[in-house]
């Protein structure tokens, strides 16, 4: 891992902007494997977390045959680590860079970690985080590097879409884009994640978890406080801010390939008759919370408030994109849910809207239609881009799952259950685009 380095680029990037300050914009380099003097420069590109470094470990491409299933018609049977998922997602270009004899360059996203323009995280100075304002720092460091090597983007989830868009808009600057569960698509109403889930699960634990959340509901009205404290979530005092917790819980057994973790202990419960919240409540703090690492202040409404630059800030500023631009606002289908009705946009609990009102203030708002419009949704018309998108991933509904007849781009599915790509596909296909 290369020591931080800084490129200074303006605080607004548009010609409209007229605050023409810079700030330092954190990024590092991995040159062990470059071949001089022409070999490819692969921008991995940050997005919604602070950009802590490249590593240099190598890890074989074999071992990512074992993010398939071993049985394609049962899904659930995939088990992997989350801890081992990510570790090899930070490895994987450099699986690539060896391949290839690349450089891998990785830019922090604008605000993310050390690379805030402001002292302050207010809504007002948050105006200048955007994707077409993180499209613009990457479109800067290109354009100042003086290299005429191919550069070929990579991202995965936002950056996903970041790398997409970035070839889409910037096509004279790059070779081609790795797009993987690249969230391409901006969604109001994402009734299609809880749906996914509910696939996923399988009738057993879906209907198992559907439980779950009706007992949950009935004694949030009798005893609110016993019950967050059972889930050791006392500090959620807004309902919704609880049911939203409890909802990301189970997603996360399925979106990082972990099933069984959720499914078995729940379905055993019920089997047993035994109380299915405080099975639930044993599976989030054990697991979710425990395992996971996940944070219960994550949720907190209070927290997101907080307008400091240090400490985590991600949970603040990740909000404010999605209450701004592609909202992702994952709530209740009408019928059949797993998570709450109560996670709502289209009926009396409005749960997304009220955030973004309470945290930022009056005025912010998801212009869905306008950010579609601006990069194609999922009829994004960029050439040279290689979508990938995991089979189980809830987010894939809001990729680009099918490949254009009429696009240089291609899509490859993925018989995974998680949020990664098969890496023997994409090495396939990333030679055809450098």
């Amino acid at each position: 891992m290369s020591s931080d380095l800084h490129v200074y680029v303006p605080t607004g990037h548009s010609t409209e902007d007229s605050d023409h300050r810079q700030f330092g914009q954190r990024y590092y380099e991995y040159l062990d494997n470059f071949r001089l003097p022409d070999g490819p420069i692969f921008l991995k590109i940050c997005g919604e977390s602070a950009c802590s470094g490249i590593s240099n470990d190598y890890i074989s491409v074999s071992l990512y045959s074992s993010y398939k299933t071993d049985d394609t018609r049962n899904p659930r049977r995939f088990s992997y680590s989350y801890s081992r998922i990510i570790c090899e997602l930070r490895n994987f270009n450099q699986v690539l860079a060896k391949k290839f004899g690349a450089a891998v360059v990785s830019l922090e996203h604008r605000y993310y970690g050390k690379s805030s323009p402001f002292k302050s995280l207010t809504t007002e100075n948050l105006k200048f985080l955007s994707s077409k304002q993180a499209l613009g720092a990457l479109n800067l460091k290109l354009n100042r590097s003086n290299a005429e090597n191919p550069w070929f983007v990579f991202g995965v989830s936002y950056p996903g879409a970041l790398s997409a868009w970035f070839r889409l808009k910037f096509p004279h600057l790059t070779c081609g884009s790795l797009a993987s569960s690249a969230v391409v698509l901006a969604v109001y109403n994402f009734t299609e994640f809880d749906q996914q889930i509910g696939e996923s699960a399988g009738p057993e634990c879906k209907a198992v978890l559907q439980e779950v959340t009706k007992h949950v509901e009935e004694r949030l009205t009798k005893n609110e406080k016993a019950l967050k404290t059972l889930f050791g979530a006392a500090e959620l005092k807004i309902d919704g801010d609880f049911l939203y917790f409890l909802a990301d819980a189970a997603v996360i057994a399925f979106q990082y390939g972990n099933p069984d973790k959720l499914c078995s202990p729940m379905i055993e419960a019920k089997k047993a008759g035994e109380d299915l919240v405080n099975a639930y409540a044993t599976y989030v703090k054990e697991y979710y919370v425990g395992s996971f690492g996940a944070n219960v202040q994550t949720y907190n409404q209070q927290h997101l408030k907080n307008t400091a630059v240090a400490g985590d800030t991600a949970d603040r500023l990740w909000w404010f994109q999605v209450c701004s631009e592609v909202a992702f606002f994952q709530v209740a289908p009408a019928n059949d849910s797993i998570r709450s009705s109560r996670i709502d946009t289209r009926h009396v609990y409005k749960y997304h809207l009220d955030l973004c009102k309470n945290v930022f203030g009056e005025g912010i708002y998801p212009d869905v239609v306008a950010t579609n419009i601006y990069y194609g949704g999922t009829n994004i018309a960029g050439s040279k881009i290689v979508f990938t998108n995991g089979s189980q991933d809830p987010w894939r509904h809001a990729s680009k799952q099918i490949s254009s007849p009429d696009s240089e781009s291609s899509c490859l599915p993925i018989s995974s259950l998680v949020i990664i790509a098969d890496m023997e596909l994409i090495c396939e296909a990333v030679p055809n685009l450098l």
